[in-house]
């Protein structure tokens, strides 16, 4: 498989609410077949160590969604159709969790120190409320630094399992290709995110189970977002 192919993509293309409204017209008729197939995706995704069952799983979830885009009526089975892209698929979530790593591992590293120092220093040092209320200073800002960079590097990875899945492209370039769209439509797509987020925290409150309901929408419309970006080959 060739380590890039060029394909043009539309910037700034993304339309969040439309993705959402076409996403729900794309699955609806289906609807419960695809909460089913998320299901299944979601627990075969977790049975191996560090997810590596989640790569193909997505790309099936993709796939079935694609297909009934094309006005194709889906089969159960077809999502363990993501199991042909494997080898690609694992390749793009090891990179997407290497940006992750070289994030999490500084800011543990800065969290342990700062809590060693907030620690007192002599048994009879009483509290110090300065360097508690810095500590807690430290922390919140430490979180909205990582939370702020999370969210970035999902948003450039979007399309990487849809790109695997439709244009057939190796994993690195899957990434490298998602990556250049996704900074072409950062805040549009982080528009999306936030919509799809906001969706599955209302799915949360409903006991949790609600959160189950509502992913397939949200792959139904990042599926739409890519198709708004890169068009959907018949």
């Amino acid at each position: 498989m060739p380590l890039y192919i060029h394909s043009d993509f539309t910037p700034n293309a993304v339309q969040p609410t439309a993705c959402m409204k076409e996403g729900w017209e794309v699955i609806k008729d289906q609807y419960w077949l695809f909460v089913g197939m998320t299901l299944v995706a979601l627990l075969i995704g977790n049975l191996a160590p560090l997810g590596i069952l989640m790569a193909p799983m997505m790309c099936g979830v993709y796939l079935v969604i694609f297909q009934r885009m094309r006005g194709k009526r889906v089969e159960f089975d077809a999502i363990f159709k993501g199991f042909d892209y494997f080898g690609e698929g694992v390749v793009a979530m090891l990179l997407h969790m290497i940006p992750l790593v070289v994030v999490l591992i500084p800011f543990g590293a800065i969290f342990f120190f700062a809590t060693v120092l907030m620690l007192p220093h002599s048994p009879d040092e009483g509290p110090n409320p300065a360097r508690a209320v810095g500590f807690i200073v430290l922390i919140l800002v430490l979180v909205l630094a990582m939370l702020v960079i999370l969210i970035a590097v999902s948003v450039v990875f979007t399309f990487a399992y849809p790109l695997i899945v439709e244009k057939k492209l190796s994993g690195v370039a899957a990434v490298r290709l998602s990556m250049k769209a996704g900074l072409a439509n950062f805040w549009r797509l982080l528009g999306l995110l936030l919509l799809n987020a906001l969706l599955g925290l209302a799915g949360v409150l409903c006991c949790y189970v609600g959160a189950l309901l509502v992913l397939p929408l949200s792959f139904a419309a990042t599926a739409c977002a890519y198709r708004q970006v890169f068009g959907l080959e018949r």
